[in-house]
């Protein structure tokens, strides 16, 4: 299968798995190879999806006002 269609818990099943062989009986060469892909295609995900996260966040002001977080933490180096 490829590393880029796997779904973040089969990925995360594969790391695991590769991990647990890691630490009892070490890896061969292409076995490393292939858990430094899936430890990248991993971070690549969790990166994009954190940073979607980000970006739909609000922020709620005291006087009820609501602005995106990106335009709060534009507004906020403005300020400084």
């Amino acid at each position: 299968m490829n590393i880029e269609d796997m779904s973040t818990d089969e990925l995360l099943q594969e790391i695991n798995a590769l991990a647990k062989k890691k630490k009892e009986e070490g890896l061969n060469e292409e076995e490393a190879k292939r858990q430094k892909e899936l430890y990248s295609v991993y971070l690549k995900g969790f990166r994009q999806n954190f940073k979607q996260r980000l970006d739909n966040m609000d922020v709620r002001y005291p006087d009820g006002s609501v602005k995106s977080l990106k335009e709060a933490m534009e507004e906020g180096k403005k300020n400084q």
